[in-house]
Parts: C-alpha cells; structure tokens; sequence
C-alpha cells in the first residue's frame, strides 16, 4: 500500500478539522449571509460531529497500520480546534447574540474563562501527546477534550431552547461560564478516567455498546430541534459517565499509578 495507507487515517482527522473551523464561522456568524439556520445549534451540532468522528482517524490507522508522529500531530491539531476553540467561541457567541447586555457587563470575565478553556486544551493535549500516550493504557489522566468540547457544546443549546436566557438578572446566567471553566480545569487535573473498551462482563459490554449507538444515533440527528429529549439524554450520559468514572478513578488512583509504572519498566527491557 505504500504512502496511499495514510490517506484514510488523514481524511478522517482533516474531516475533524474542519468541522471545527465551521463551527468557528457558525457561531461568530461568518455564514450568516447565506443561511437562516440558528447559528449555535449548527456550531454545535458540528462540534458533536468531530466528537463522533474523533475515533474514526485511530481506528482507520490502526486498521491500515498507517500510525505516524504526522498523524498524531495533526490529530492534537484538529482535537484542539474542535473541541478547544470551536465550544469556547460558541458559549462566547451565545452570550453575545442572545444576552448582548449581560455580555457587556460581564465581558471580562468571558473572556479570562474562555482563555483559561484554550489554554488547558492546549495543554491536555500536548501532555497527551508528550506524556500520557504511552503511559496509561486503560485511563484517561484528565478529561479528554473530546468530553469538554461535547459537554459544553450540548449543554448551551439545551439551555438556549429552554429558554434560560428569557431572564438575564438571575445568577443562573452564570452556569454555561462556570462549565466552561470546570471542563477546562478537569482536562489538566491529575484524575484518572476510565476509557471506554471492552470488559470482561459480557452483559457490561452488550450494555455499553447499545449506549454508543443510541449516542451516535442521537448525535447524527442533534440538528433538529424536533426530537424531544436528545439534550437531556446526551447531558445525563456525559455527567453520569464522568461522575462515576473519576470517582472510580479516584479509588483505583494507586493502582493504575502502580500499574503504569510496571508497564513502563517492561518496556524499558
């Protein structure tokens, strides 16, 4: 197959890529001109693309064997747009076309929780890349900013289409900021995450993959505001996944500390 095997991988991560720059032009507006559809939610909905088609670039890699330095980059690069800048842009945005006035009383603090969000992105994965690739197999160290960039971009359209911006003088309309900046801060927090593979209870595993393709199925049909209850299900899964699984991160912390040490001087030999 030569070079040609790289192709696959690559198309899938330049997919992800882009889809985070769209989301980036939704949002500010930059396709305005030539399309009615609600910005945020299309911004959105393109964010929760990249994150159903994250897997699909290691998948098709390792299906190949088209793994590369290059494609790992260029992974962490299109992560990075999709799931760092594309859901920080989208809450800034929503703030700025659905609650202007609040967002002008409280533009600093927009913009210092918007910094923070980038920042750790960029963080989590250049530590990801330098660090923890090789290091935790089972685990994620941090949340992955696959989850930040889902999470925060569900929740504000589940919020927008609730109305929760019809009263801008509560202290609710601080909640999409103070997820933004959580998120941020669990992508570089030394918490373990469990990954999302196959377990030895069979009924475990039956279970979990009728969870992903109701996800996938949910996440394909975001754009309409037609379907009842895909907001709640998606925002219910995600904090239930992320409760449990740091809080059993948090009692194994020793051993998967341990475990990725002995994993280290095996290979070492």
């Amino acid at each position: 197959m030569g070079k040609s095997r790289f192709i696959l991988p690559n198309a899938f991560t330049s997919m992800n890529f882009l889809l985070g720059v769209f989301a980036i032009c939704w949002v500010t507006g930059a396709f305005s001109s030539f399309t009615s559809a609600d910005p945020i939610r299309t911004g959105a909905y393109f964010i929760l693309l990249s994150v159903l088609l994250d897997k699909l670039d290691g998948f098709a890699a390792r299906l190949v064997n088209a793994s590369s330095e290059f494609g790992a980059q260029f992974d962490s690069l299109s992560d990075l747009i999709a799931f760092g800048l594309a859901p920080a842009f989208t809450i800034f945005f929503a703030y700025k076309t659905i609650a202007p006035e609040w967002f002008q009383a409280n533009g600093v603090l927009l913009v210092v929780t918007f910094s923070i969000y980038v920042l750790c992105a960029a963080m989590r994965l250049a530590k990801y890349n330098a660090c923890d690739s090789d290091t935790y197999h089972h685990h994620f160290s941090g949340l992955p900013s696959t989850f930040a960039g889902a999470i925060n971009a569900i929740l504000i359209v589940h919020l927008q289409s609730h109305g929760f911006f019809a009263d801008q003088s509560g202290i609710h309309m601080f909640l999409p900021v103070f997820v933004m900046l959580v998120t941020g801060l669990l992508m570089v927090c030394p918490l373990f995450l469990p990954k999302l593979q196959p377990r030895k209870n069979p009924i475990f595993n039956i279970f979990q993959a009728i969870l992903i393709v109701i996800t996938y199925i949910c996440g394909f049909v975001f754009i309409s505001d037609k379907i009842p209850f895909i907001t709640e299900y998606l925002l219910v899964l995600c904090t239930s996944y992320l409760v449990i699984g740091f809080g059993i991160g948090l009692v194994q912390r020793k051993k998967i500390i341990a475990n990725a040490e002995k994993n280290k001087i095996e290979e070492r030999r």
